[in-house]
């Protein structure tokens, strides 16, 4: 991913337990601000600090990680149109297949649900 150094940003993140104290450029963040955050870090990239809005929406960022506010989605209708498009056929032959499938109770089931996890993961 492309970026200017104008993009990047100091951050900087202490948990504490549950809760979390972030800065941003070096200026803390209300913590009423976010109800969470995910990092993410690719060789040859910038890291990338997803910070997730709560219901305070007031938040100010001035400008070494990009950073961006999302707000958390509904993966159901996603999760709806990935399994619409799943063979039955094709995913009862790869979990039959799978050499990890057990013989035990629910091994079948199990390992329908590995192998459409994989496949989310584009695996």
């Amino acid at each position: 991913m492309d970026h200017n150094e104008e993009d990047l940003h100091s951050v900087r993140i202490t948990g504490r337990g549950p809760k979390a104290a972030i800065v941003v450029d070096g200026r803390r963040v209300d913590p009423g601000a976010f109800k969470g955050y995910a990092i993410s870090h690719q060789e040859g990239e910038s890291p990338q600090i997803v910070l997730h809005a709560g219901d305070y929406t007031e938040s100010v960022f001035e400008g070494l990680a990009r950073v961006a506010v999302a707000d958390a989605s509904d993966p159901g209708p996603a999760a709806a149109v990935f399994l619409a498009a799943i063979d039955a056929q094709e995913l009862e032959r790869a979990a039959l297949a799978r050499s990890d499938l057990g013989t035990g109770p629910r091994s079948l089931t199990e390992a329908m649900l590995t192998q459409l996890q994989e496949w989310a993961r584009g695996l």
